[in-house]
């Protein structure tokens, strides 16, 4: 077959057109509910535009959509040329594509139509979760068959991180979503009480830290020391960094269950292992950042790699925050509060969103046979806005949150609550629109990053077809 010496970037370049495609829809929304909370009735009534039913069409779109498709993009073209083989099968490959679009299809479909589960970052129903489970083993095999195939010996560290998530969310989703069908639409969890949110927040934490963690950093270890032009500052740092996270990461998800019915003691391992985290997060994040040292000035002219390194600042943050917040006495401040709020799209739009722009930018150009997108100044222009509509979303969530939180806890000499509930959102008011404005800046940069994705494919002729490198070329060519 003449296509055997080549990459198979076909469904590279169709899981980067998803990506930002899916990431205009999920945060289209976002705008869309965010608007709803400062102007109630744009759900004119409708039953399947009510917060209620678009909230987790947004969560899903943006994480499994969205994120998920910057995953495939970026894990597939990662193992081809840190193997230096081709996909092991491209049937199975075409097959992962198109049955991730049917499950994103069909949770756009049900979720607004009421379909759900009901349970955070797994609201989708039992037939659609085997469909996931299929696609998702198929992506597995995918991935681990063309390592084992690799022609180097050396298994590159962003492969450790996609490894590790594959294999930890084929996990999570199988033991949260067991549950005894009554339908086609309903089932419920063999669980319940409080075994069913604990595994919840088992599966729902690690999602976080997995899907949108462990996967993204692997994207960090090859766009950052590439687009650099150096290589990671200490690569036993990123080794040591893989086994603390996965080592620790797994033990933090109660600490979302504070002060509920949850045993006290599983409350208190949850906050332990969260402070730990602490420390490979921040050390892996420092050590994508150190990969610039002697190269700094590159920041003034490179705007990828301000997406790169400016999500790493996020990364940061969010690592620092989300310790911070599941100290108990804090968690009793910001608990059910708009600071969560705060910290989630911190994460999500500072540090998912922008490494995933990032190394769409730096991959999509090599797969058409260019050297770079159409236009830098519009993905400069791209930075601003979404940098800019991150703070604003983050900074007005983290004010209103901490005084919802302290108007919450007031309380009179009597010991009568201070405020009412409706005072507190009174004041929230104002805040939400701000975060309006933040969102509809980034809505705006995702939709000129299309514009410019368009333009580009304009320009190449036809799609590139690059050569499998052989094992001792070197690593820069690939």
């Amino acid at each position: 077959m003449s296509e055997v010496g080549f990459y198979n970037d076909k469904v590279v370049r169709q899981f980067a057109v998803a990506t930002i495609l899916w990431g205009i829809v999920g945060m289209l929304v976002g705008v869309l509910i965010a608007a709803q909370l400062y102007w109630p009735s744009l759900d004119f009534n409708q039953p399947w535009l009510s917060f209620g039913r678009l909230r987790p069409l947004h969560t899903n779109a943006v994480i499994f959509a969205f994120g998920g498709s910057a995953l495939f993009t970026t894990s597939l073209y990662i193992v081809q040329r840190t193997c230096h083989v081709r996909l092991i099968a491209d049937r199975l490959a075409a097959f992962v594509f198109w049955g991730w679009q049917v499950v994103i299809v069909a949770a756009a479909i049900t979720l607004p139509l009421g379909i759900t589960q009901g349970k955070e970052y797994a609201e989708l129903e039992w037939p659609i979760d085997l469909l996931i489970t299929v696609v998702w083993l198929s992506y597995a095999w995918l991935f681990f068959g063309t390592i084992v195939k690799r022609r180097v010996q050396h298994i590159y560290v962003a492969n450790w991180f996609f490894g590790a998530y594959i294999i930890t969310i084929a996990l999570l989703h199988v033991v949260n979503n067991l549950a005894i069908p009554v339908s086609l639409t309903k089932s419920y969890p063999i669980y319940s009480g409080a075994v069913d949110a604990m595994v919840e927040w088992w599966y729902a934490h690690n999602a976080v830290g997995f899907f949108l963690t462990a996967g993204f950093l692997g994207i960090m270890y090859y766009f950052v020391p590439k687009q650099a032009g150096r290589p990671v500052y200490s690569y036993r740092l990123s080794v040591v960094h893989f086994w603390a996270l996965i080592a620790v990461y797994m033990w933090a998800g109660p600490h979302h269950l504070h002060y509920t019915a949850l045993p006290d003691w599983a409350q208190s391992v949850g906050m332990v292992f969260s402070l730990i985290l602490l420390a490979p997060s921040w050390g892996g994040a420092i050590n994508g950042i150190l990969t610039l040292s002697g190269v700094w000035h590159k920041l003034r002219t490179d705007p990828i790699l301000k997406f790169l390194i400016v999500s790493l600042s996020f990364y940061m943050m969010s690592t620092f925050e989300g310790p911070m917040m599941s100290i108990k006495t804090v968690n009793s401040l910001s608990h059910y509060t708009d600071w969560t709020i705060g910290h989630v799209h911190s994460g999500a739009l500072g540090w998912v969103a922008m490494i995933s722009v990032g190394s769409i930018y730096a991959l999509l150009p090599r797969l058409l046979g260019l050297t770079q997108m159409y236009s830098i100044k519009w993905i400069d222009a791209h930075f601003w806005l979404h940098t800019i509509g991150v703070v604003f979303y983050i900074a007005s969530m983290w004010i209103a949150g901490v005084m919802q939180g302290l108007m919450w806890r007031a309380t009179n000499a009597d010991g009568t609550l201070t405020y009412s509930f409706v005072e507190s959102l009174n004041v929230t008011y104002p805040y939400y629109l701000v975060r309006l404005g933040g969102g509809v800046l980034v809505l705006a940069g995702m939709i000129l990053m299309a514009f410019n994705t368009w333009k580009t494919y304009q320009l190449a002729q036809s799609p590139a077809q690059l050569p499998v490198l052989p094992a001792d070329a070197a690593a820069a060519r690939a």
